[in-house]
């Protein structure tokens, strides 16, 4: 599941730059002004980073399940990123960079959970292995590896006509999606904590 939150920041998110020049109303831009719409955007992801941070703190006092507290992310995001990498991404500035800022509050929410979850779920004497574990082989391992499951798909499996930004659009929807459906099925297997406290 940690590979999962990983999975969608890198096999879509971090795709965002090389997609937003091939909208048509930035496509016709000088590059310099592409750039400056593209750090726009990523802007909007930042904050959107930022509030998810923001809310998955306060929510995480106030629900005690730590399924339903992940499921709050995750189910929107299981929608709304397909929906926001196919339409978005290919037709409107604006609908992208309000899409975005909804897809890094859904992802980044999910890293601050597992800051949060894995400390309650391991013994002491376990505790830094099993977080070194689930957040360098899950996480920086197989989840920064869509990544590359993105570029391959995107340059080998789509018509010459269609271009190199949608291309990516497309691919990053689709990867989002099973990232995020995997980690959505998973979470119904996901241990409760047996206590609010740390385990010692």
């Amino acid at each position: 599941m940690f590979a999962c939150s990983y999975g969608a920041a890198f096999g879509a998110i971090q795709h965002v730059p090389r997609i937003v020049p091939g909208l048509a109303e930035v496509s016709v831009l000088p590059r310099l002004d592409q750039q400056k719409v593209v750090s726009g955007v990523q802007a909007f992801q930042e904050f959107g980073g930022l509030a998810g941070r923001m809310i998955l703190a306060f929510l995480a006092v106030r629900i005690l399940s730590r399924r339903r507290l992940l499921r709050i992310f995750q189910v929107p995001g299981l929608v709304l990123l397909p929906i926001v990498f196919v339409w978005a991404a290919t037709t409107d500035l604006t609908a992208l960079k309000w899409g975005i800022f909804m897809v890094g509050l859904l992802t980044v929410a999910q890293f601050s959970f597992w800051g949060n979850y894995l400390p309650r779920v391991y013994p002491m004497h376990l505790r830094g292995t099993g977080e070194g574990f689930a957040a360098n082989i899950g996480g920086r391992m197989i989840g920064t590896s869509f990544a590359w499951v993105s570029n391959f798909i995107a340059a080998n499996f789509y018509a010459d006509s269609v271009s190199p930004a949608t291309r990516m659009a497309y691919t990053a929807a689709g990867v989002a999606l099973f990232v995020y459906l995997v980690g959505t099925i998973s979470c119904f297997w996901l241990p409760e904590p047996a206590a609010e406290e740390l385990p010692e």
